[in-house]
């Protein structure tokens, strides 16, 4: 790609972030992204460039929002924390004392906490599902609370990669009265005054980068696409892939997609708007007057739930309630308490309660790393080196 220009803001002393966005661009493959920090809740760094098409056609523009797959789920994972922080879910009572129906098929046991932390046993669903199912929100529970446990509930993790939206979502409904997207759009983002939506508006289409193939996989690192291609019929690949679609282009650039509430997966965002949320958890839960969490219940988000190899994608993971914790494996900075999600392709929110840094990095070009990829890392790498 032709060198393009940066644009936005950056303090001078976060100069070598300035250039490693640059770097992602000249020798990394990006071709449209954007990265933001706060620290303390105050931006210091604001940066955009590149283009929101694979044909270079349309500029990446302060505005640019685009589909940050899981790493919705950190935002989506706030939402139930809130409702648990204000004393109206406990976390260790059964998920069916909100949702009656869940206590099926040997369920009936499995608590809320679990749902957060992959240990619920239900990253898939057995029975196949027509390809609208993804966008139809009654579909999906039903089909959840009917489903049996791949695993004895609390035994191991897995990654509940679509199944964690709607498993939590459905709780927050039940509680709530309204919707995941609903309930964020009015509790989260409109008072912090963010660009985050789950269920996009048709209005803001115009605004939206298309995503792009992944890059191809280096050679011996894990690749998700290529572990479910190894086997359509297993536990990953249907956790995956059924419904089908998730990770098809034509259904992510899809205005069926961005209208739809998949609180796992389609969040639309840009760098600016995830890192100004988790800016707000690094300090304490409370920006600008705003309280999002409380300071304490940060703490418990922060304790251990899930550590080791994870049952559906075979690689480490650490996961809180809801959040991807720092780890060896992939580490969200030097400090050992960041926490906060990846998305598929490269996409990265994280809060870091030590630095009080806010941290999102968002892009179009896919990448074929399951952890950490290495646009972030850079990233992240000159950010600390400045601190």
């Amino acid at each position: 790609m032709a060198e393009v220009r940066i644009e936005g803001t950056c303090d001078p002393r976060f100069e070598p972030v300035r250039e490693a966005f640059a770097q992602n661009f000249a020798a990394r493959g990006d071709v449209g992204a954007a990265v933001a920090v706060t620290i303390d809740g105050r931006p210091v760094i604001d940066l955009w460039a590149g283009f929101a098409d694979k044909q270079c056609t349309r500029p990446w523009t302060r505005d640019t929002i685009v589909n940050v797959y899981s790493a919705t789920k950190g935002v989506a994972a706030t939402c139930l924390n809130r409702l648990v922080d204000q004393g109206r879910i406990d976390l260790d009572a059964p998920v069916s004392r909100y949702w009656p129906e869940f206590a099926q098929a040997g369920k009936e046991r499995v608590p809320v906490r679990w749902l957060l932390s992959h240990r619920a046993g239900l990253p898939a669903v057995s029975k196949p599902l027509a390809s609208d199912a993804l966008l139809r929100w009654d579909v999906m529970t039903a089909a959840l609370a009917e489903q049996a446990p791949w695993w004895e509930p609390g035994a191991k993790h897995g990654y509940h990669a679509l199944t964690f939206g709607y498993l939590v979502g459905e709780v927050v409904r039940r509680v709530d009265g309204r919707s995941l997207g609903t309930y964020c759009r009015e509790e989260i983002a409109a008072p912090l005054g963010v660009d985050f939506h789950i269920g996009l508006a048709a209005r803001h289409d115009a605004r939206c980068a298309e995503m792009i193939a992944p890059m191809p996989p280096v050679a011996g690192a894990p690749h998700a696409v290529a572990t479910v291609a190894a086997d359509p019929d297993s536990m990953a690949a249907r956790a995956m892939n059924n419904p089908p679609g998730a990770m098809r282009l034509s259904t992510v650039n899809s205005r069926a997609w961005r209208g739809a509430e998949i609180p796992a997966a389609n969040g639309h965002t840009n760098a600016r708007a995830l890192a100004r949320i988790y800016g707000a958890l690094a300090r304490g839960g409370e920006l600008e007057g705003v309280r999002v969490l409380s300071a304490a219940h940060i703490e418990r988000c922060l304790a251990i739930e899930s550590d080791g190899i994870d049952a559906v994608v075979g690689v480490p993971m650490r996961f809180g309630l809801g959040f991807r914790l720092t780890q060896p494996a992939a580490r969200y900075g030097p400090n050992p308490r960041t926490f906060g999600h990846t998305g598929a392709g490269g996409s990265l929110g994280f809060a870091d309660p030590e630095a009080k840094v806010g941290f999102a990095y968002t892009m179009n070009q896919m990448g074929s790393h399951i952890l950490l990829d290495p646009r972030a890392a850079a990233l992240l790498d000159a950010l600390y080196a400045s601190m």
